[in-house]
């Protein structure tokens, strides 16, 4: 009979792989620093969390925003506590029925000392301008800014002065139904990349900045003075460069124009969206992939963009406008008709 002999032992000889590593994504730098500034801007710009991402998507794509609320609702308060992120500077205009286009872009004057004349630069060379209360000007006054946010330049008696970037112009505007408004012309209406809704906060949001601004004298807490720099000017023209470069597939460019000539032939819609319109919600669609750390834009972008883009270019039909529905209600049932791409 052989003896049983005990198994060799092995197991000195056998190493276990290592652990799988899982490393966390390579965040963009444009994200990273967008991040920051979302969060500066959230310490006094308090329960509007998607108003302040359609704004930073606006001011990645290089648009201007019409920004429409009631009166005392912190549009002013956003667009300061944004300048101070990346030390651009700010100027304010409020516009009133007697406020000149010269008071807007500036004006030629001699100069008695030196007998010669000279340029009166207006408060439209700045990196954020505040239009406030647009509609409260009549129709020449608002149209001396088709050119500065078309162009980037203001010409001052034949000769032309470029603004500084990165520029955008921020427009507030009351409801029209409010006594001493003017609508915007389409022409003005066309050149505003985004249009965005303020709406009041819910009540927890509401109770606490009502303490907050209280709890100082003269009602001065949530200061736009807190809010830290985070970043340059330049940071925002490599943010913009980044955004401009995400990936727009075919398909989903496809997707895009499919919703703006929809707008043109609904028998609710009396005029639709131009093909800056079709334009506008690429550029948005990339702003909102960058922001979230993508390098590509996807269907779903597309459609967060539709409101903000769209609810400005299009008109309602008289007929529909009467009915009490509004033009966001269409929008939304307009895009379930329209089958979004699978990729």
């Amino acid at each position: 009979m052989n003896p049983i002999l005990p198994e060799p032992d092995v197991s000195s000889l056998y190493t276990p792989p290592p652990p799988p590593s899982f490393a966390p994504p390579v965040v963009p730098k444009s994200t990273a620093i967008f991040q920051q500034i979302r969060a500066a801007v959230g310490q006094v710009f308090v329960g509007q969390e998607e108003v302040l991402n359609q704004v930073l998507a606006a001011l990645l794509a290089g648009g201007h925003v019409l920004l429409e609320g009631k009166p005392g609702l912190g549009k002013t308060h956003l667009v300061l506590a944004l300048s101070h992120t990346f030390g651009g500077s700010f100027r304010r205009i409020q516009f009133t029925p007697d406020l000149m286009p010269s008071d807007v872009c500036g004006h030629t004057l001699f100069d008695m000392a030196s007998g010669t004349f000279r340029v009166r630069r207006g408060p439209v060379f700045a990196n954020l301008l505040l239009a406030d209360e647009i509609n409260r000007a009549p129709a020449k006054t608002q149209s001396s800014l088709l050119e500065v946010m078309q162009e980037a330049q203001v010409t001052i008696d034949g000769e032309s002065h470029t603004l500084v970037p990165p520029f955008m112009t921020f427009a507030t505007q009351n409801p029209i139904e409010q006594e001493g408004t003017y609508p915007l012309p389409e022409a003005q209406l066309d050149r505003f990349l985004l249009k965005v809704l303020i709406d009041y906060p819910d009540v927890v949001n509401e109770t606490w900045v009502v303490k907050a601004v209280s709890s100082r004298a003269a009602g001065g807490g949530l200061s736009t003075s807190s809010v830290p720099q985070v970043c340059s000017p330049q940071d925002i023209l490599d943010a913009q460069e980044e955004a401009a470069a995400v990936q727009a597939v075919e398909q989903v460019v496809d997707y895009a124009v499919k919703i703006v000539r929809a707008t043109r032939q609904h028998s609710a819609i009396s005029l639709g969206a131009g093909t800056r319109g079709a334009i506008s919600l690429v550029r948005i669609a990339k702003s909102y992939a960058l922001l979230e750390g993508r390098s590509f834009i996807t269907p779903a972008d597309v459609k967060r963009a539709v409101l903000p883009v769209l609810r400005h270019r299009v008109q309602l039909a008289p007929e529909i406008a009467i009915s009490g529905q509004s033009v966001d209600d269409l929008l939304n049932s307009l895009l379930k008709t329209i089958e979004a791409p699978r990729i």
